[in-house]
């Protein structure tokens, strides 16, 4: 029996509400859906009865993304998106592509740019503010959100579908013993339970494996993407330039690459992505970034620039020979809980909200002919229909071409999306899963990084400071050991602690007692909930399980 089948045992039965719709998550995909929900019952004039749930402080709070929106999607939830205040404010006006070396920069062509890196008509936003907008649309039109409430376990009915979900259990200190503030959690019981966690969903993960939706599909691949918010001097910012780059300080066979996109007000934000297919265990995508931000052609941006604001998250990158089957009885997965994101155009924002809307509509036809937990099959039918499905066809070779290394990848990507325009014959398929790609520290030589100077580049302690992040002290870790004893016998002694280093936010640290025995230390309470670590731990020792509510990064204008 676990530690929350004990408390409930001792303290239960949990209150339960009872909603047609349960959304756990309140990114784009769940606030999509829930808005498109409300939108489709006023049409019809019925009720719908519809929550989400979201894990941080507020709606926004863990929202993380470049970012460059396509408005495909908004477009079709609100037509009138832009009088109606959508903090859509900075058009696409330049984009710049390059390739660079330790001290060049080598600029692509715009006759030679495939469409995937044209962004004319899209915009460069703060998704946290898109989102914040969205919760208020959804608000207005009586969806109920309950910020700081995680889903923390799914339910299910006898026969095996999903009933709804339980919220984690608040005041419970590091030992799982109930304190004076000890509140238990609630049941929110749906006919159907979307889910809509982002990236590497706790949740979305052990329901792949409880009804086997990833049978006949590739292995998911993921990276991370590390991002600053940066005020610059007004001489060096120009509105709407989106500018990517590949190469240096990553070698030809490491996928990755970064992004500098400047929005209103004197801000750009900066980040770089790393493929966690990577091999070399010493290699520090935290690290790799600061590096990259000393490039000549990148830190005349940053000069007499102040950073504002850090965070880090995983991005689902598989594509749709990754995709899981959407749906069981019960429910579904939208957004990047399933890994709906272009990586061709490094966007998921508008493939997130167009998936909330398919499943929005399934669900209220289902609801319209008294279903319930059953299976919402018009929602994968309705994906194959959209426009989504076709981009991502089309998008479909780039992450496997691309993970090949950066020459031939780029010539085959060339083929791919400027010949064939996407629509090769062909699928490449992805082999490995993320964690089975990291090969011994033997076999490498330690990478030597340049000390932070403060000024454009950081140590993680100071980047994590920015966040905001903050969990309560005394709640139980939240990364989770399968073993204890694997850290030492197997990441430190064959892999060199890799997770000193995939970590963004200094979380793991190997420690020695006075005897010289080491020991893996756990600094939870500098989660940014990136994911990253559930990803890549080469035996998947470590598990990510939902903190206390409000707990984790509270993001401002990223």
């Amino acid at each position: 029996m676990t530690q929350t089948q004990n408390l409930v045992e001792q303290y239960g039965p949990r209150e339960a509400m009872e909603y047609d719709v349960v959304i756990v998550g309140g990114g784009p995909a769940g606030l999509s859906a829930a808005i498109r929900l409300k939108q489709l019952a006023s049409e019809q004039g019925r009720e719908v009865s519809v929550c989400v749930l979201e894990k941080g402080s507020e709606v926004g709070a863990h929202i993380l993304s470049g970012a460059v929106m396509d408005p495909i999607a908004i477009n079709e939830l609100f037509p009138n998106w832009k009088e109606l205040g959508a903090p859509l404010n900075t058009e696409v006006t330049e984009d710049r592509f390059l390739f660079l070396s330790e001290t060049r920069a080598i600029r692509t062509p715009g006759w030679a740019l495939p469409g995937c890196f044209q962004n004319h008509g899209n915009y460069v936003i703060s998704l946290g503010n898109v989102v914040r907008w969205l919760g208020q649309q959804a608000e207005n039109l009586g969806v109920e959100i309950f910020p700081g409430f995680p889903a923390a376990e799914v339910l299910y009915n006898d026969d095996g579908s999903v009933k709804g979900v339980a919220t984690g259990n608040m005041g419970v200190d590091r030992h799982g013993n109930p304190t004076d503030a000890f509140q238990l959690g609630m049941e929110l019981h749906a006919k159907y339970t979307l889910f809509a966690e982002g990236a590497r969903g706790h949740l979305g993960r052990g329901l792949m494996e409880k009804f086997d939706l990833n049978k006949g599909r590739d292995p998911q691949t993921y990276a991370i993407g590390i991002k600053e918010l940066w005020e610059i001097d007004p001489k060096m910012h120009q509105p709407g330039l989106v500018i990517h780059t590949a190469g240096w300080p990553l070698d030809a066979d490491t996928y990755g690459g970064s992004f500098l996109y400047h929005l209103e007000n004197n801000q750009v934000a900066v980040g770089y992505v790393v493929g966690l297919a990577y091999q070399n265990p010493y290699l520090s995508p935290y690290e790799e970034f600061q590096r990259y931000k000393t490039h000549p052609e990148i830190r005349k941006f940053f000069e007499g620039g102040k950073r504002i604001s850090y965070g880090a998250r995983a991005i689902v990158a598989g594509g749709l020979q990754s995709l899981p089957k959407l749906v069981f009885p019960g429910g579904a997965l939208l957004g990047c809980d399933a890994g709906f994101l272009n990586a061709s155009r490094i966007k998921g924002s508008h493939a997130a909200m167009k998936t909330g809307m398919l499943a929005a509509e399934a669900a209220f036809a289902a609801l319209g002919e008294n279903r319930q937990h059953d299976e919402l099959s018009a929602y994968p039918q309705g994906f194959e229909k959209s426009w989504l499905y076709e981009e991502l066809y089309k998008a479909r070779n780039f992450k496997p071409f691309m993970s090949r290394g950066l020459y031939s990848g780029t010539l085959m990507v060339g083929i791919d999306q400027v010949l064939f325009k996407g629509k090769a014959p062909w699928t490449v398929k992805h082999k490995h899963a993320d964690h089975e790609c990291l090969r011994p520290a033997s076999e490498f030589k330690p990478i030597v990084y340049p000390k932070p100077d403060g000024k454009l580049t950081f140590d993680r302690l100071s980047s994590v400071f920015i966040s905001n992040t903050n969990h309560a002290e005394e709640q139980p870790v939240h990364l989770t050991l399968k073993d204890p004893t694997v850290p030492v016998n197997i990441n430190l002694h064959k892999y060199a602690g890799p997770e000193q280093r995939y970590c963004p936010a200094g979380v793991y640290e190997y420690v020695s007692n006075d005897a010289g025995e080491e020991r893996l230390q756990i600094n939870a309470q500098n989660c940014v909930h990136c994911k990253t670590c559930d990803i890549k731990d080469p035996t998947q020792n470590i598990v990510w399980v939902t903190p206390e509510g409000g707990g984790g990064p509270n993001y401002p204008n990223m």
